[in-house]
């Protein structure tokens, strides 16, 4: 009878624990997780590309779409009304935290995500090599011609070129006020504000000699533009990184591992590339963000 007893109880316990296991499977697989991003290609592609990673490691992803820029992404992570969105370790030094600029990549990392943990209970993954920071650009035969490279060689033969840029890059602290105030010079021969969509074609036109441009363009790529090297360090680093709520994360910890897979195959390159197919070329960004994890064996085609 004890035996019986024994056995019967043993018998329990296993189905217990197997139980137990099957609900913890379960429940990864059925966790929904909410993912967004703001409103330009690249973020789409970003996003996308988090959402398909998610869902191959067995979640539900709720995909938000662009809810807007980072005050509006920043302030949902924080209510708990989202859980995942890309962004730029330079955004989150200058735009949330107001921090000092800082041009070092891990010192930048380092101090970002530090500082969200503790204020905002977020956690930044690992960032992409990337870097999508405002820059100056040219196209490669006027560079040349000039001998162009730096931000230094630029702002001596400014008085002789035309920039063009939006219109609020006039203005701002880290537009031309801001060249003005690290670099001598830059008192260019006329400042062309346009559109911001119109920003490379009125460079490959030859209206303008210079552009206001962000390091990951697609049009970089598409034209072959020499993105001019800032060297005294005006604008900090903005290398891209997965931001999750820490309880979140605390939930479901395989989300680190399955979103970091991505990061170190995201280089300036290869980002204008995929940036690109979207903006030069009309691909759908899903397509794209798929394409992609399937070309580089992180999801099944």
């Amino acid at each position: 009878m004890k035996k019986t007893q024994i056995k019967n109880g043993l018998w329990i316990s296993i189905v217990l624990i197997a139980a137990i296991l099957v609900a913890g499977c379960t429940n990864t697989q059925s966790a929904t997780l909410s993912v967004a991003s703001k409103g330009f290609a690249e973020q789409f592609i970003l996003g996308e590309m988090y959402a398909l990673l998610l869902e191959d490691a067995g979640f539900t992803v709720d995909r938000k779409g662009a809810l807007g820029g980072t005050p509006v992404l920043h302030a949902s992570l924080i209510n708990d009304e989202l859980d995942i969105y890309p962004e730029y370790t330079g955004t989150g030094l200058l735009t949330v935290l107001q921090m000092d600029v800082m041009t070092n990549a891990d010192a930048v990392f380092e101090a970002v995500s530090d500082a969200y943990l503790e204020r905002f209970n977020l956690v930044w993954l690992d960032p992409a090599p990337m870097n999508n920071t405002q820059a100056l650009a040219m196209t490669e035969e006027r560079a040349a011609e000039l001998a162009i490279v730096t931000f230094s060689d630029l702002a001596t033969q400014a008085p002789d070129l035309v920039l063009a840029g939006p219109p609020e890059f006039a203005e701002r602290e880290d537009g031309l006020p801001g060249l003005q105030a690290v670099y001598s010079g830059y008192e260019f021969s006329n400042y062309l504000a346009v559109d911001f969509g119109l920003r490379y074609p009125t460079l490959l036109s030859k209206d303008a000699d210079v552009v206001v441009a962000f390091g990951t363009d697609g049009e970089i790529y598409a034209n072959g533009l020499r993105v001019l090297v800032d060297d005294k360090g005006l604008y900090p680093p903005y290398q891209v990184a997965p931001v999750v709520r820490q309880s979140v994360l605390d939930e479901n910890p395989i989300i680190a591992e399955t979103l970091n897979k991505v990061a170190p195959l995201l280089d300036d390159a290869t980002m204008q590339e995929l940036n690109n197919l979207v903006t030069g070329e009309g691909a759908e960004p899903e397509d794209v963000a798929r394409d992609f994890l399937i070309e580089n064996g992180l999801i099944d085609g």
